[in-house]
């Protein structure tokens, strides 16, 4: 392989790497804020234990980058390279989403400034909405700023719907006990 092959096959796994955010923001919204919101809704609960039923999107990733692998060491090296910027991306998203954000492991660092408070906030205001609709900012490694998120989630009041049916529902469940 040439230095040029090299830098072209090291330039697809980049472009994938760069790509596969739009590919998880899609994924995030549509699949797991959809259809696939059984597996995905233990990520927006309290759970016990090291894994979620959320994890399973990462073994269903894996396994595909794993079978671009197989198919990119079989004399496509351009797959190989698809399959090298899938697992980049996977890689900072177990660091940046999995670690920094939600510290599920001993990564027990808080921004206090910069991009990654930003990033750490727009995840926090994805999860302020406590079902599959109306949450903001869907993707893990780009986060749009704070305050247009706030803006949003204030214009939709799906925050302060949920609040409200918090507050009555105690004096509902009293009223039908008496």
């Amino acid at each position: 392989m040439t230095t040029i092959e090299f830098l072209g096959l090291a330039a697809v796994a980049l472009v994938v790497l760069l790509i596969m955010e739009g590919v998880a923001w899609a994924a995030h919204k549509y699949i797991m804020h959809g259809f696939g919101w059984g597996w995905h809704k233990s990520h927006h609960e309290e759970t016990e234990g090291v894994f979620e039923k959320n994890d399973l999107y990462a073994v269903v990733f894996s396994v595909l980058a794993i079978a671009l692998f197989v198919v990119g060491s079989n004399g496509h090296p351009v797959v190989f390279a698809v399959a090298v910027g899938i697992t980049m991306y996977g890689v900072f998203y177990f660091v940046v989403h999995d670690g920094l954000v939600h510290q599920r492991w001993p990564f027990r660092h808080i921004p206090h400034k910069g991009y990654a408070k930003r990033l750490v906030q727009a995840h926090r205001l994805h999860h302020a909405v406590e079902g599959k609709q109306g949450c903001v900012s869907f993707g893990f490694l780009y986060a749009p700023p704070v305050e247009q998120l706030s803006s949003e989630l204030r214009r939709r009041g799906t925050v302060a719907a949920e609040r409200q049916a918090q507050k009555a529902e105690p004096s509902e469940t009293r009223a039908s006990v008496s």
